[in-house]
């Protein structure tokens, strides 16, 4: 057996411990391979697509690249600390220094060769897949046919190659500079008890409780200015929560009785102190990469939401015109253009006034009769308003940015000398006129009695679609290249545009935000892993001690679960009060795209639990039976 047959074979034989590195590895190729298929597809290579699209996927791929060189460099450490007792026999046997880096290196070599061309090929498999959901995430006009991406191979094959040779120059460093006998001997040296540092815990409690509560309660701007400082105090207590709080509560829990003995208690607690202080910085890091991935994420849908929807509240009626100097022949214009589209539209048409009141310029008086028309062309109830009576009205879903209490206060004066008092009682919400500030409604009677003049008036129509609604897109782009935006608006286009220029950042966004969450899973498993041939002597000899298959069970779930789950509890905290701080800023309720985002990353944890606690209690007991 030459020496590269052995290194290859010493690869085959630990396939259990290269095997998460290996798909963790093969994803990432794969994942950078869609950017590249993206990057150098003729459609998005066209004009037009280079500044919204491609320029973004160039850039994801060299985060998702510069990311994977950590990544495999954190792996490659894992290996070579899981490996100590068989680097030390394989010296004992003869091998010198230079031949264990150079097995080492050649090992890295194959693995990296082999997962590159398997993430190839699985993402030509899955390529056509891909594209079609590209196709509808990216609202693109043209189909993205599948093509043979002869550069995204060469690329993504170039790139990887270069990245593992690297790699393996740089891990075997490592090992030439570090004392081998330490490296060897690392496992058999004796750890006393873990112990916190009672300040340090302290600070722990107090650093986070102190960012939480500035990010929870800061509005507006201001969330932008406690940005920095919120962040880099969250990350020092979330270093000192792993590496002393979580020790010091441990602690607690071992020093109650009624606790530390009940059951099984005592196996779990007795070993976990030492678990949770040795993998206190994976533990961080797992947390801080989940942390940035969840907000990402989670920012950039709740913007866009933030955009859509304050799009959809704004624009009730699927056309509105307002008007200019060339009114009759605009809207016989826009009449013509629905009816060559196929859309039967009913329509409201109200001439709008508006008023000085209380030195603001731009006050809406509207009289009954237009209010009432346009509420009935969205589905609104009518309103009846006696002589003598005014009602505010504060446009629905813009209640933050509203004036009411400012118009409850005023009152509108007629010829007559009356005065007209709102009242408080008689608020009412809705979306019938174009106005995002309150404004008041009055009878017809009222209306034409009001003694100050109009500041400026305006014609305002609108359309709402009843049949041929799939005809809504073209009709809007041909009133919109004929007439001002200023004039004609089509929220269900504007929504379009917007998803349109916007969705590549999100799909990319996206991307991103999954490559950083499985890393940090495979980080979890890697180090988990690395304890794999000790909790097979520990449990083995607990089992001699009579533990039984079934309590065996209960304590590795438990374990594990602590192990994996405990670092994304933090993460998931840490990413509510994130997207809770951003939902304060835009003064926009985030709620339900923050449970979406979150929940969807712990389902996808929790399937990742399942799959790691299945292999890993597979193992333990395959030793103890």
């Amino acid at each position: 057996m030459t020496f590269r047959q052995f290194a290859f074979k010493n690869v085959t034989r630990n396939k259990r411990l290269y095997a998460a590195y290996f798909l963790s590895i093969l994803f990432t190729v794969m994942v950078f391979f869609t950017f590249a298929i993206f990057s150098f597809h003729p459609v998005l290579s066209a004009d037009g697509f280079n500044s919204s699209v491609t320029k973004g996927m160039n850039i994801a791929g060299g985060i998702i690249y510069v990311f994977s060189f950590f990544f495999i460099l954190y792996a490659m450490s894992s290996f070579l600390q899981s490996r100590k007792k068989e680097f030390g026999l394989l010296m004992m046997q003869g091998m010198s220094l230079k031949q264990l880096r150079t097995m080492v290196f050649l090992e890295n070599m194959v693995i990296g060769f082999f997962a590159t061309i398997g993430g190839i090929l699985i993402g030509l498999v899955f390529a056509k897949l891909i594209l079609l959901l590209a196709e509808n995430v990216l609202v693109i006009d043209n189909s993205l046919n599948f093509y043979f991406p002869i550069e995204a191979i060469l690329l993504s094959f170039l790139s990887f190659i270069v990245l593992f040779f690297f790699i393996s120059l740089f891990v075997s460093y490592i090992l030439r500079s570090k004392k081998l006998g330490d490296l060897i001997k690392g496992n058999k040296k004796f750890r006393g008890e873990p112990k916190a540092n009672i300040f340090l815990t302290l600070i722990a409690i107090i650093l986070l409780a102190a960012g939480y509560i500035v990010a929870l309660v800061t509005e507006g701007m201001d969330v932008l200015a406690v940005m920095l400082p919120v962040i880099i105090v969250v990350t020092i207590g979330t270093y000192l929560l792993f590496t002393q709080l979580s020790v010091f509560i441990i602690h607690k829990l071992k020093k109650n009785e009624s606790v530390f003995w009940y059951k099984t208690n005592m196996i779990l607690f007795s070993d976990l102190s030492f678990r949770l202080k040795d993998n206190a910085r994976t533990f961080f890091m797992v947390a801080m990469v989940s942390t940035v991935a969840f907000s990402a994420i989670g920012t950039l849908f709740g913007f866009q939401t933030l955009l859509t929807e304050g799009i959809k509240i704004g624009n009730p009626n699927t056309f509105t015109y307002t008007l200019n100097d060339s009114e009759e022949q605009d809207v016989a214009f826009i009449n013509k253009t629905l009816l060559d589209e196929g859309i039967e539209t009913e329509t409201a048409q109200a001439n709008l006034r508006y008023f000085e009141i209380a030195e603001d310029p731009h006050i809406l008086i509207a009289k009954e009769t237009d209010y009432n028309q346009l509420a009935n062309l969205i589905g609104e109830e009518n309103i009846e308003i006696q002589d003598g009576q005014v009602f505010v009205v504060e446009y629905e879903g813009m209640e933050d940015f509203a004036q009411t209490d400012e118009l409850l206060n005023q009152a509108i004066k007629l010829n007559s000398g009356e005065t007209l008092k709102p009242n408080a009682n008689e608020v009412i919400y809705s979306r019938a006129l174009p106005a995002t500030d309150s404004y008041y409604v009055v009878s017809d009677h009222d209306y034409e009695e009001l003694a100050t003049i109009p500041t400026h008036e305006e014609s305002f129509h609108a359309w709402q679609a009843t049949e041929g609604e799939q005809g809504v897109l073209e009709a809007a782009e041909k009133l919109y290249s004929e007439l001002p935006p200023y004039e004609i608006t089509a929220g269900a286009y504007d929504v379009y545009q917007i998803n349109k220029q916007y969705s590549p950042i999100l799909f990319v966004g996206l991307f991103i935000g999954i490559v950083f969450f499985v890393s940090a899973g495979s980080f979890l498993y890697f180090r988990l892993y690395m304890d794999l041939d000790e909790d097979k002597q520990k449990f083995k000899s607990i089992a001699k001690m009579g533990l039984s298959n079934k309590e065996l069970k209960k304590v590795l779930n438990r374990q594990i679960m602590i192990l994996f789950f405990a670092p994304i509890i933090v993460a998931l905290i840490h990413g509510a009060v994130a997207l809770t701080a951003l939902s304060h800023m835009f003064f926009y309720d985030l709620l339900k795209e923050s449970i979406i985002v979150l929940s969807a990353f712990f389902v996808i944890q929790v399937i990742y639990f399942f799959i790691v606690r299945f292999f890993y209690t597979k193992q333990i007991k395959a030793e103890i039976l």
